[in-house]
């Protein structure tokens, strides 16, 4: 009954998304022939290889690459023919194929053992700098990031995307970033297509992921495709490994403060695999037995467990099944605890239906949730969650060579419950934060064109629904933002309804075989929005969705670049300048108090944002030296009425200059060492203007919003990593690092206090975390 009232009421919006469809949909070629499909592995490790180039040498112009599975199709008239791969770091392979009939080929490529480089699974074309249609776009490497100096013995791949141009991280301790002045919230950070509300461990030291178990990593920072939505500045796409489903293996590492221990093999041989990680630090345990004082009544640890069950159902049907679950616990004896954490499963089922289509089906149910209780003179407790239910169907069309098409469609109910707590003094306070409940609905689709040898573009057409519903007591405020009524919605019932267009586009014009001209323009909306006082954010941060009162942001962002490869694709140059236009950014009134509140609106304001500036990149892609150097120069600032008289001001993660220099070199067979350095402009950070006294206590006054600047940052970091040996069964390394090499004491938090000795006078205190760290760690395989 109540999916026909809600579908009774929005049968025009429904009638609409058929319409939609029905002239996006390309016509079918019916052309009569044969199809040539299957998937490129690696085969020592049995892994999908991505973006590998299989070309037809009876027909030069012909060619496919393997997609992100690591799958691909030709279709090609009845005849003899050779497939020829040329894939940098695995050895040339010809393949003599007679095509009287649909067929299926898997190709296996095997790793070249010529030259002393490391070989790097790459996740694109060796010139997909300059001839993909995509802007804005960052691929990792796991190896690569695996050669980084790393923090206290742990790989990051989130500290590792902060090196990259147009991406800065949130500060010291601090596992969020900003990508093109957007805020850390406005990131769509993606496990296996399930989105994580916080990926980070111990306040931000670590992050979510173990980069033992994982694929690949991507980031989208421009025009993302249209089959992403829900946040405005980027998408960081993350895929975990299927595991070897042909033999057995256990890897892991022991460090100063962590250890972690994966396993993968076949459950039916060549058919089905299983892959398994956990990780667990310990810093509080060592410390205990150290005989450190403070540590002797505390705890301090995060645990997190993945895994993935991959199976062949058929030639035609694959399934996984993906799990997480991460917890971060932090106790006084006596005093206080607190902890927080992410746990998913999801399902995804990819189908090949016929030589022109792919289906690709996922199920989804993913968790935030944290607790924090006190005993100091009172007993207080609270906890907060969100949970997820996520559908996505999409469905991909390959009519020619030259075209293809995704659509389908996307839907997440959220259920937030923003705050429970309980206060037990001599008498129980409670106070039940109300739930919030809300469907969000995406519908999409996008063609890749190869127009001709020169231009090759992306366009499509996203629209996002998004319904707040009840159960719940909603408010109606005035201008001045005092509420004036409220009104109770039953379970089901629909509070408000925003429905936007979301239109992408991107475009590659090749100038000549090394050198080509980007541009891009994407509108993006995003629903869910976060509430924090913290430039770095914090694991009990608020969340709020769209409501009656508190509208979608939306950005508009167009980019413009130059890309060129020099050498045999040896180096890649870049220069690429974007501009992003936003509407209802929101921060906080003055004074502004979130906790515990249920009508958060009140709050807040809302008004307007921009961002712009110029990314420069550098980089060595091959060779025993690799590396690159970035820069980028950019401005971010916001202006909302009721917020520093008006006028425009500096959002607090506004940066002029951000410099990121990285090297690896591969010193001989046993040996490799890597350095990072970088620098970046102080965050923006409203500071006290005066002071008054209430009661003959001081109390600060701020005047101008986010007017000041942080002191600079610097930082660089080393690592050496010592290949202890290596076998066909087995293989063993060392792993040492030492993070802030020099000593450069960053600010990480200032405070103002009254002088002690004088006071009239205030004094600022600077606040650093980290010195000299050094670490190592033993990583094995077998």
């Amino acid at each position: 009954m109540r999916l026909h009232c809600l579908y009774s009421k929005n049968r025009k919006w429904v009638l609409f998304l058929w319409l939609f469809f029905l002239f996006l949909l390309p016509s079918v070629s019916y052309a009569q022939n044969y199809k040539i499909s299957g998937t490129v592995i690696d085969v020592q490790t049995k892994e999908t290889l991505v973006g590998v180039p299989i070309i037809i040498k009876e027909r030069s112009a012909s060619g496919v690459a393997s997609d992100e599975n690591g799958k691909y199709s030709l279709t090609l008239p009845k005849g003899d023919y050779t497939l020829y791969i040329d894939y940098m770091g695995f050895e040339k392979k010809q393949m003599k194929i007679s095509l009287t009939k649909n067929i299926r080929q898997d190709i296996e490529l095997r790793q070249s053992s010529i030259g002393l480089n490391e070989v790097v699974v790459a996740a694109e074309r060796p010139d997909a700098n300059v001839s993909a249609p995509q802007t804005g776009i960052q691929r990792m490497e796991i190896k690569e990031i695996n050669k980084l100096p790393v923090l206290l013995g742990e790989r990051d791949i989130i500290k590792t995307i902060q090196l990259m141009p147009g991406v800065q991280g949130a500060g010291e301790g601090s596992s969020g970033f900003y990508v093109r002045g957007g805020s850390a919230d406005q990131n769509l950070i993606l496990l296996d297509n399930v989105s994580l509300y916080n990926a980070s461990h111990l306040m931000g030291f670590f992050s979510t992921f173990n980069s033992e178990v994982l694929r690949d990593v991507t980031l989208y920072k421009g025009a993302m495709p249209s089959q992403y939505g829900e946040r405005l500045a980027s998408v960081l796409d993350v895929q975990q490994r299927n595991g070897d489903n042909r033999k057995y293996h256990v890897g892991g590492g022991i460090g100063l403060i962590s250890s972690n221990i994966n396993a993968e093999g076949p459950i039916q041989k060549g058919k089905s695999s299983f892959l398994i990680g956990a990780r667990r630090t310990y810093a509080d345990a060592v410390a205990r037995l150290s005989g450190v004082k403070d540590a002797q009544n505390a705890y301090l640890y995060f645990y997190d467990l993945n895994m993935k069950l991959n199976f062949a159902l058929s030639d035609k049907d694959q399934l996984s099944i993906s799990g997480y679950l991460g917890k971060d616990k932090m106790v006084l004896k006596d005093a206080a605890e607190t902890n927080w954490g992410n746990s998913f499963l999801a399902a995804n089922w990819s189908r090949t239906i016929n030589n022109k289509w792919i289906s690709k089906t996922s199920l989804a149910y993913n968790q935030y949730d944290y607790y924090f209780g006190m005993e100091i003179g009172m007993d207080l407790k609270g906890e907060a969650k969100i949970k997820d239910y996520n559908l996505k169907q999409e469905f991909i069309f390959q009519p020619n060579k030259k075209s293809e098409w995704r659509f389908g469609l996307s839907v997440a109910h959220h259920d937030m419950a923003p705050g429970d707590y309980d206060l037990n003094s001599e008498q129980q306070n409670r106070i039940r934060l109300h739930h919030r409940y809300s469907l969000e609905n995406g519908v999409y689709a996008s063609n890749q064109l190869k127009i001709n040898d020169n231009l090759e573009v992306i366009y499509g057409l996203r629209m996002s629904a998004f319904m707040a519903l009840g159960k719940g007591e909603y408010y109606t405020l005035d201008a001045d933002r005092n509420v004036t009524d409220s009104a109770w919605y039953n379970s089901g019932k629909v509070v408000k309804t925003y429905l936007n267009l979301e239109p992408r586009v991107s475009a590659a014009y090749k100038l000549n075989d090394v050198s080509s001209i980007k541009a891009a323009y994407a509108r993006t909306v995003q629903n869910m929005h976060l509430l924090s006082y913290s430039a770095q954010g914090t694991p009990f941060d608020r969340w709020a969705s769209s409501s009656n009162n508190i509208k979608p942001e939306l950005a508009d962002q167009v980019s413009l670049g130059y890309f060129r490869n020099f050498s045999d694709n040896m180096f890649e140059f870049s220069i690429e300048g974007y501009y992003k236009d936003m509407k209802n950014q929101l921060d906080f009134k003055d004074g502004a108090d979130i906790e515990g509140y249920d009508v958060i609106e009140t709050e807040l304001l809302s008004g307007k944002g921009r961002a712009y500036g110029v990314e420069l990149t550098l980089k060595k892609k091959t060779g025993r030296f690799t590396g690159w150097i970035g820069y980028t120069l950019a401005k971010s600032e916001k202006k909302i009425d009721g917020i520093n008289e008006n006028k425009w001001y500096n959002a607090f993660q506004d940066r002029t200059h951000d410099i990121s220099i990285v090297g690896m070199y591969e010193l001989n067979a046993k040996w490799s060492l890597s350095a990072a350095w970088v620098y970046y402009t102080g965050n923006a950070i409203t500071y006290p203007s005066g002071k008054y006294q209430i009661n003959g206590k001081d109390v600060m006054y701020y005047a101008e919003r986010n007017g000041y600047r942080m002191p600079a940052y610097h930082r660089l970091d080393l690592g050496a990593t010592c290949l202890l040996k290596k076998t066909s069964k087995f293989q063993s390394e060392l792993v040492f690092s030492l993070y802030n090499a020099y000593g450069r004491e960053n600010a990480y938090m200032i405070q103002f206090r009254t002088n002690s000795k004088d006071p009239s006078k205030t004094t600022a205190y600077q606040y650093s975390l980290f010195k000299f760290v050094p670490s190592i760690s033993w990583n094995f395989k077998f």
